[in-house]
């Protein structure tokens, strides 16, 4: 079983489809399910992640998950092979894509850590015939991705150069990516070579943490550290691109030809049936997981912001209730119910130390979150079956049924019936 496993990443969409079946028809036990969670936010190799979308449909299902939503970085290239996965294992699933628009309003600095006048947007439930349209459009903003992120490489090689590293973006970071078959490539892909050249050079070693703090200034906390050190550590790249991602300055470029407009990007999604939402981040003091450095975000000025998002056309807020304090999800999902916007949550999986599953969602205030997710689900089916107009916020739905919630309730039954 180890073997088929490990073929979930195979490099052909089939071979690691044919695997999934045959590890279904070889389970002698089930999972035991989690009907009170979901994860609407797991990137895969067409964006950064250990996983193929095969591969990260059945950790869902591993996990006890009884659906799963793919959300890759300016990419839907891998909605097809994840709807089969999801199919085979019998769990429900939904498809969206995560892009950066232009939003300058004022606000500086809002869900994006490393540039201002800009954030991070969703596109949920993408209906089955629009995905090949949507991915032609983002295609340009992938291609001038590229572009910035060989002029990131040669700021990289320059900090490095003098220790005897550098990084080239055909060579290093290219293959480690899946861009010829339409993936993106992200700063997490060119930190992870990095991480890679570094293991490497110093391997797991005292050497290491000195580069790392001395040499780079960087923080290692002692349970870091203890990862960083431990030769028997799978996650050992993940945790050392972590580090390094803690200080972008040195070489991050701002993006600007990749990034469509927010009112461009609205106005595509919708037409291409998908449900757009905005990320919430919220400003961190004390990283309720941990790995999140002090910083402010757009907790000063939510409510300014939200009515800006509404006049956008943005119809819903996405957000990650472990990554967030209580009061500030309290706050949040007030300002949801009083602007009438649909609340997704999804725990951003990049990483093989994440865990897919969300034990906060089975909390009762939660219970709304769980119904979002059969809903997205519903509406992805419903639009791809009968036409986006049938979708949970095309007018003729709206005008049937104008309640919000009601809606929700609706397309959660529609959903539940495609497993």
């Amino acid at each position: 079983m180890k073997e088929l496993i490990e073929r979930l990443n195979a490099p052909e969409k089939e071979q690691r489809l044919a695997a999934l079946r045959e590890i279904v028809e070889k389970e002698t036990e089930k999972p035991e399910k989690r009907h009170n969670d979901a994860n609407n936010h797991i990137h895969t190799i067409y964006s950064f992640s250990p996983y193929s979308p095969t591969k990260a449909a059945y950790m869902a299902y591993l996990s006890g998950l009884t659906s799963a939503g793919i959300m890759d970085h300016d990419s839907l290239s891998g909605c097809d092979e994840f709807r089969k996965a999801c199919r085979i294992l019998g769990i429900g699933a939904t498809c969206g894509v995560e892009v950066r628009v232009k939003f300058d309003k004022g606000f500086g600095n809002m869900n994006h850590p490393d540039q201002a006048n800009c954030f991070y947007m969703a596109a949920h439930g993408v209906p089955a015939q629009n995905v090949d349209k949507f991915n032609a459009y983002l295609e340009p903003f992938r291609q001038k991705r590229y572009e910035r992120d060989e002029k990131m490489c040669r700021l990289i090689s320059e900090k490095f150069g003098k220790f005897g590293i550098e990084l080239d973006f055909e060579r290093d970071v290219l293959p480690i990516s899946e861009a010829k078959d339409g993936g993106s490539v992200t700063e997490r892909h060119l930190l992870f070579a990095l991480a890679g050249k570094l293991a490497e050079r110093f391997g797991r070693s005292e050497e290491l943490i000195a580069f790392l703090t001395e040499d780079l200034g960087l923080a290692v906390s002692g349970k870091v550290r203890a990862y960083l050190l431990d030769p028997e550590n799978p996650h050992f790249l993940y945790d050392l691109l972590g580090v390094l991602k803690a200080d972008t300055g040195f070489f991050y470029i701002d993006a600007d030809e990749e990034l469509p407009t927010a009112e461009d990007f609205v106005k595509k999604a919708h037409e291409f049936g998908a449900i757009t939402a905005y990320a919430y981040l919220g400003d961190v003091g004390e990283s309720v997981t941990g790995d999140k450095k002090a910083q402010k975000f757009e907790d000063a000025f939510l409510p300014e912001l939200i009515a800006e998002l509404k006049k956008l056309g943005i119809l819903a807020i996405a957000y990650m209730p472990t990554r967030n304090t209580p009061e500030q999800l309290e706050r949040l999902r007030a300002l949801c119910r009083e602007n009438e916007l649909f609340e997704i949550s999804g725990e951003d999986i990049n990483s093989s130390r994440q865990i897919f599953a969300c034990k906060a969602l089975a909390k009762p205030e939660f219970a709304n979150l769980i119904d979002a997710t059969w809903a997205l689900i519903g509406h992805e089916a419903i639009s791809t079956e009968k036409g986006e107009e049938y979708g949970m916020f095309a007018p003729r739905t709206v005008a049937e049924e104008p309640d919000l919630y009601k809606r929700v309730k609706k397309y959660a039954l529609i959903g539940a019936k495609t497993i």
